[in-house]
C-alpha cells in the first residue's frame, strides 16, 4: 500500500511539473531578477493561481478553446498532443507561473519563447460559411479567444471551488489582462462584464463551431492518457470542468452534467474532496507555497519588497 501511495503521489507531481523528485529548474530561477514582476503577493492573480482550482480551470479552458476551428486546427496539425500531452501541459504551466511569479524580464522571455514556438503554427481552415480562412497561433484575434477562454475558465473554477479573490473577479480579469497583452491580445477585457461581452460576441457572431474534430478532441480530453492511479480522480475533475461550463457551451460540446438516474451527481462536493487530496499530495494539509511562489518571495525579499508571511 505504501508503494502504491508513493507511486500515486509521484505521478501527480510528474503530471504537473514533469518530474517527481524535485521542482523543475525553471521554478528555482524565478528567484532571479531585478524587479518585482507584474504581480505581487496579495494580488488576485496570486490568489487564483496559487490555489488548486486551476486544475479544473485548465480542463475547462481546453474544452472552450476547442470550439474555435482555427485554434483546433493549430493543435491538430502542428502539435504532438496525442503522443505527449503532458509536455504541452508542462509548457503551459511554465508560462503561466513565470508570468504570475517571475520578474518582468522572466515573464517577457517566457512569452517570447512561447511566441517563437507559435511561429510555424499556421494554416487554413473552413469557417462556418465554407470560406477558406487562414490561422496563425500568433494572430491577435486568435490570441484573444485563447485569452478569453483561459481567463473565464480559471475565474469560473475559482468561484466554485476557491477562496476569496482580493478585489473580486474584476481584479483578476484586470490583472491577468497583462498576460493577454504579452501574447499580442489587442483589447483584453478589464472587467468581468467586458469578459462576458467579448465571449458573447464570439458566440453570436458565429466564429465558434462544434464538429467531428471537436468531438474527437473532447473525447481525448475526457479520457486523457494518465497513469491508471490518477484516472478516477481525473474523471471527477473532468466532470467538474463540464459542470462549470455555461449551458450553451456544454450543448455545443455535446456534454452534460453527470447524473445518477434523475439525480445529478454531487460534483461540487466530490471535486472539493479531490482537489484537497491533490493538495495533500503536492504539499501539505494547510496553505503551503509551491516552488514558484517560494522562489518569487525569495526574489522579493532580496529586493527589499514587503512580503507578508503565509499563515
Amino acid at each position: 500500500m505504501r508503494n502504491v501511495l508513493r507511486t500515486w503521489r509521484d505521478e501527480i507531481k510528474k503530471t504537473f511539473s514533469g518530474r517527481a523528485d524535485a521542482p523543475p529548474d525553471w521554478t528555482v530561477r524565478l528567484a532571479d531578477g531585478d524587479d518585482a514582476g507584474y504581480h505581487l503577493p496579495g494580488s488576485a492573480v496570486w490568489a487564483v493561481h496559487g490555489s488548486m482550482t486551476p486544475i479544473v480551470g485548465g480542463i475547462r479552458t481546453l474544452l472552450m478553446q476547442s470550439l474555435h476551428p482555427g485554434a483546433l486546427a493549430g493543435v491538430h496539425e502542428h502539435s504532438n498532443f496525442r503522443d505527449d500531452p503532458l509536455r504541452r501541459l508542462a509548457n503551459t504551466i511554465r508560462w503561466i507561473f513565470t508570468v504570475t511569479y517571475g520578474s518582468t524580464a522572466a515573464a517577457e522571455e517566457a512569452t517570447r519563447r512561447v511566441r517563437r514556438l507559435h511561429e510555424p503554427v499556421q494554416g487554413n481552415y473552413l469557417n462556418n460559411d465554407g470560406e477558406v480562412r487562414t490561422y496563425s497561433a500568433n494572430d491577435p484575434a486568435l490570441a484573444n479567444w485563447i485569452h478569453l477562454a483561459f481567463t473565464d475558465g480559471f475565474l469560473a473554477a475559482h468561484k466554485l471551488w476557491g477562496g476569496d479573490v482580493p478585489g473580486g473577479a474584476d481584479a483578476y480579469v484586470r490583472e491577468w489582462a497583462q498576460a493577454g497583452r504579452l501574447m499580442g491580445v489587442e483589447d483584453p477585457p478589464l472587467t468581468e462584464a467586458q469578459l462576458r461581452s467579448q465571449l458573447d460576441r464570439w458566440y453570436t457572431q458565429g466564429g465558434l463551431r462544434a464538429d467531428a474534430r471537436v468531438r474527437e478532441t473532447v473525447e481525448f480530453i475526457r479520457d486523457a492518457p494518465l497513469h491508471p492511479l490518477l484516472r478516477p480522480g481525473y474523471r471527477i475533475l473532468f466532470a467538474a470542468a463540464v459542470y462549470s461550463l455555461e449551458p450553451r457551451y456544454r450543448e455545443m460540446l455535446g456534454l452534460s452534467v453527470p447524473r445518477l438516474g434523475r439525480f445529478p451527481l454531487p460534483v461540487r462536493l466530490t471535486t472539493k474532496v479531490v482537489l484537497g487530496v491533490v493538495h495533500l499530495a503536492l504539499g501539505g494539509p494547510r496553505r503551503q507555497m509551491g516552488p514558484s511562489e517560494t522562489a518569487a518571495r525569495q526574489r522579493l525579499k532580496r529586493l527589499g519588497e514587503p512580503v507578508a508571511d503565509v499563515a
